[in-house]
């Protein structure tokens, strides 16, 4: 078994080296190094392709995207991000599957992703819709611009609303009396690696929100004139950072100073202080749409009948997919189950149909596609399962349609074991038997 993981692994490391573009190519190779400069910083209009060397669809995917590039070129900018090797940039966009494409348009901290199709056609399509979507806003005063900077007077506020201005009033009440865990950075107006750090903190302060749902905060003290909280923190150097958690002591924070850093850093907090997302039985169609919603994937088991298994082997089933949902919190997914036969029309668009419980499937809500667990309904063939998910290894297919398929209201589990149905006894004391009814004829 040693030797053919290793030559798994090796073929892994022999594919991770192969780029898809070069750079004769239209397609400009975007870095955590240039990313900043070359697209946020631009006022161009920005295709960018995660991809990872070794995804079957993106080396299928690098023609069309080259011959795209350069049907764009000089019109709307066509970039590549390897995020197999860059992972703090695809972090940094909540990117879990390969390829991913967003659309870097008039707010570049909030890119849409491309939904449209993979033929260069297609992608040129697509980005000239989001071009003139992008003129439509100019032409009518929107503005576009990162929002993400500090007042341009060189004071202590800051511009991004997702940045928190931390005082010697409020910091107490803020920061060490809450439940969330906090990022706070002490700084002088006056520093160059203070301003050098400003984009990337109020950024990476937008995306944690977001994707931590407000559980983690980032937040700014100017320590020039806030002393009290720069002498009570021992600060000597600018810019410093660290991390607040309720009841414990400050933690210096050790990391890099992109926004993929800080994001990823933020991330690993939330999980490890965040409970398991809840496992939801689905019941209304209004309930399997708030799980879904905002989550990449949904992950839904299609447990055996309760006669069939009884309250202590779905118990078990139910177990197996708490650990998981644990052991996945951070990717931020919704997990649901249902009974079998109680939502025929769900199992038949994921192609169960009757058979094979218990069975799980993962489903992007926005693009309809779906894939299913092959292997052992366990934490091992569950784990292995999402794994290849995670990475972009997983085969999926188109959701019946395309479309959800309808969801019927049913009533929760009562956590017991299942009863048969009670056949009505009927009372013949009254009946008159047919005289001439010959017994024999039994």
């Amino acid at each position: 078994m040693k030797p053919l993981l290793l030559g798994v692994l090796g073929c892994s490391l022999l594919l991770s080296v192969e780029a898809l573009y070069s750079p004769s190519d239209d397609v400009v190779e975007l870095t955590p190094s240039n990313f900043n400069r070359e697209v946020i910083q631009s006022d161009n209009l920005w295709l960018v392709e995660f991809y990872a060397p070794w995804c079957g669809h993106c080396r299928n995917l690098a023609a069309d995207w080259k011959k795209a590039a350069t049907a764009l070129k000089g019109i709307v900018k066509v970039g590549a991000v390897d995020a197999d090797q860059h992972k703090s940039l695809g972090g940094q966009y909540g990117v879990r599957g390969f390829p991913t494409i967003k659309i870097f348009g008039a707010n570049k901290n909030s890119p849409e992703e491309y939904q449209g199709g993979r033929s260069s056609q297609a992608i040129v399509d697509g980005a000239m819709n989001a071009l003139r979507s992008l003129v439509k806003d100019r032409l009518s005063g929107k503005s576009g611009g990162s929002g993400y900077s500090r007042q341009s007077d060189g004071g202590s506020g800051w511009s991004s609303k997702d940045v928190v201005e931390l005082t010697d009033d409020n910091f107490d009440k803020t920061v060490l009396q809450s439940d969330d865990v906090w990022l706070v950075e002490f700084f002088a107006p006056w520093c160059g690696h203070c301003k050098n750090l400003e984009p990337e903190w109020a950024a990476a302060a937008s995306a944690v929100k977001e994707q931590t749902k407000g559980k983690v905060r980032l937040g700014a003290v100017d320590a020039t004139v806030h002393q009290v909280l720069s002498s009570r923190y021992g600060i000597r150097g600018f810019p410093t950072i660290k991390i607040f958690r309720k009841g414990e002591e400050p933690e210096d924070y050790q990391g890099g100073r992109t926004r993929g850093d800080i994001i990823e850093r933020a991330l690993d907090l939330f999980s490890d202080n965040a409970p398991p997302p809840e496992l939801v039985e689905i019941l209304s169609e209004e309930l399997l749409k708030s799980t879904c919603e905002g989550s990449q994937l949904c992950v839904i088991a299609v447990l055996p009948h309760i006669l069939d298994t009884g309250a202590a082997g779905r118990n078990g089933y139910l177990e197996v997919m708490i650990k998981m949902a644990d052991k996945y919190k951070k990717k931020m997914w919704g997990w649901l189950w249902t009974e079998a036969g109680a939502q025929m029309e769900l199992e038949s668009a994921l192609g169960i149909g009757g058979f094979g419980y218990p069975a799980m499937a993962a489903i992007n809500t926005r693009k309809m596609k779906f894939a299913l667990l092959k292997g052992s309904f366990s934490e091992n063939g569950i784990h292995e399962f999402l794994r290849e998910l995670s990475v972009g290894r997983g085969s999926t297919a188109t959701l019946g349609g395309g479309v959800m398929p309808k969801i019927h209201a049913v009533d929760p589990w009562d956590g017991k074991d299942g009863q048969l149905p009670v056949e009505e006894d009927y009372d013949l004391s009254d009946v008159d038997l047919d005289e001439d009814f010959d017994k024999d004829e039994l």
